[in-house]
């Protein structure tokens, strides 16, 4: 096999409060698999895609991230010179794993899909993608190209805690699994039960906490990649056979990030690349954007070792870029226009929990009618985000709300924890652009504050231009600030800016959110006929 995810809230603000240690790594010339003329830079993706799986099958890469409470969930990324990458498709199409991710008398903020793997098997030509949901059961999706469709293979009634799924050379598939004690599990040849768990590896005190397990296979020897959240990054090695017994060994620790202002990059995995050159695809906390990928060469010592190569001491901002085929083609780039011509959502579109499929369209243009009667915007259904695009990125939305009623509100969002929008209120027949901050969860998710209009301007007609734009810098809470049009052109910015949060404990980064709810009934309805992200 070629080569070919991770938090539990608690375990991660422990570590954080404790994290110490020196860099590890050597500083080393590039090989002769490095000889690419051209440069890429870091983050090699600025938007937020934590927890990263990384493999090659043939000339294509893949990769999965976390996504937590959003649907459809585990993205399926796809690249084919490990630099610029497009969304192919999402491995898990509805989030149906209860009540509380359709936002039917619960919530699932911060549950949903964590550090999960992504895997590809040659003998059925399938993918594989296996996660636990909510501590309980563990799902197991496939699908016979990475854009799918992808289907649900099975359940398996232990949760595999931040897994890494292995198809091993004689097609049997392992499961490494757990925080701080790690346990390897044999899956029925068939994918659909498990056969056997085994505790393989318990991690010293001195180290403090391993997870995001990743599994691989290389020169016979089995391997088991763990991260310490959220500053370092070990593995395991074995010679003896997948169940042990393993050794460890430091790969990186509070090393010095690509990213002013960012964490170290840690957690996602290692792939080899057609030339045998092999590669780290980590993520960088960046707040308040979220969790950036970042890529470095790899070499290995003598004895079987990685090795990340490094640049003056520190993750390089810039790396020859990796030696592989020409493209067959353009990948899909992240940003740009979207006028929702066709009938499904491009897969950069990802829902706030699950929609209510009656109450949305798309095909010229996208429309929104009301589905949940609420004044709290993180209640309301049908709430459709779109990552933001670091360092800085502009949002900009064509709304037609000639069909709003009273009592309704839409708009265009900043969506985290904290946020703030600018949009349409519609109360006595009268419309109006207002921009409303003051939208708060607490440290449970639950809502403590549903927002407070902060500046309004009247509107006449029945067409308007949204704008927000995002600085997603880490390091430092950032602005956001909004603005509105009448005719396309000229822009009015209305009211002060917003300061976007830099904490790290919502995990997944902000985003642009388009929504529309009603506070008395449900009937109203508005049109998206364009939305663009744009960058300095």
């Amino acid at each position: 096999m070629d080569l070919s995810w991770s938090h539990q809230p608690l375990t991660r603000r422990r570590t954080l409060a404790a994290a110490t240690g020196l860099a590890a790594g050597a500083l080393l010339p590039p090989g002769p698999a490095l000889a690419a003329a051209a440069q890429y830079t870091n983050p090699v993706i600025w938007q937020d895609f934590a927890d990263i799986d990384i493999m090659r099958v043939g000339d294509t890469y893949y990769a999965s991230a976390s996504t937590m409470h959003y649907s459809p969930g585990a993205p399926v990324l796809r690249s084919y010179d490990l630099v610029n990458w497009e969304i192919a498709g999402h491995a898990v199409p509805v989030l149906d794993f209860g009540a509380k991710y359709d936002l039917n008398g619960a919530r699932g903020y911060v549950r949903g899909i964590w550090a999960s793997s992504l895997a590809y098997r040659p003998s059925n030509r399938t993918f594989y993608w296996l996660g636990q949901i909510d501590f309980a059961r563990t799902y197991l999706y496939t699908a016979t190209a990475a854009e799918g469709p992808w289907s649900r293979l099975t359940t398996i009634s232990t949760p595999y805690y931040d897994a890494g799924l292995l198809v091993d050379t004689d097609d049997t598939l392992y499961v490494a699994y757990g925080n701080t004690t790690i346990s390897v599990a044999q899956l029925s040849p068939d994918g659909r039960n498990q056969v056997r768990t085994q505790e393989v590896f318990r991690t010293p005190s001195s180290v403090g906490t391993l997870e995001g397990a990743r599994f691989y296979k290389i020169n016979g020897q089995y391997y088991i990649f763990l991260t310490r959240p959220a500053n370092g990054q070990y593995i395991l090695k074995s010679s003896s056979g997948p169940f042990g017994p393993y050794t460890m060994r430091q790969v990186l620790l509070d090393l010095r990030g690509p990213i002013p202002g960012g964490g170290v990059p840690h957690q996602g995995g290692l792939v080899r690349t057609q030339s045998g050159a092999w590669y780290y695809m980590a993520f960088v906390d960046a707040y308040p954007g979220g969790r950036m990928p970042a890529l470095a060469p790899v070499t290995w010592t003598a004895d079987g070792w990685p090795v990340v190569q490094l640049v003056n001491g520190a993750w390089g901002t810039t790396y020859p870029s990796p030696a592989v085929p020409a493209p067959p083609r353009q990948v899909t780039p992240m940003t740009g226009v979207d006028t929702f011509d066709g009938t499904s959502l491009q897969p950069r579109w990802e829902w706030n929990h699950n929609p209510d499929n009656t109450k949305w369209s798309a095909g010229d243009g996208l429309t929104l009618r009301t589905a949940t009667v609420t004044h709290d915007l993180y209640w309301a259904r049908n709430t459709l985000t779109h990552r933001i695009q670091g360092p800085t990125s502009t949002a900009t939305v064509q709304l037609d709300h000639s069909a709003m009623r009273d009592g309704d509100r839409a708009g265009l969002a900043l969506l985290r924890d904290s946020s703030a929008w600018i949009g349409l209120k519609r109360d006595g027949g009268a419309t109006r652009v207002v921009t409303v901050t003051g939208l708060t969860m607490d440290g449970n998710w639950n809502t403590t504050g549903t927002g407070t209009e902060i500046a309004s301007a009247p509107v006449s007609g029945g067409r308007i231009w949204l704008r927000a734009n995002a600085d997603i810098r880490p390091g430092a809470p950032r602005p956001g600030t909004f603005s509105y049009s009448t005719d396309g052109i000229t822009f009015t910015r209305l009211g002060p800016a917003f300061s976007m949060g830099n904490d790290w404990r919502f995990f997944m980064g902000y985003r642009f959110a388009l929504f529309n709810h009603a506070t008395q009934a449900l009937g109203g309805a508005v049109r998206v006929t364009r939305f663009e992200v744009s960058t300095p």
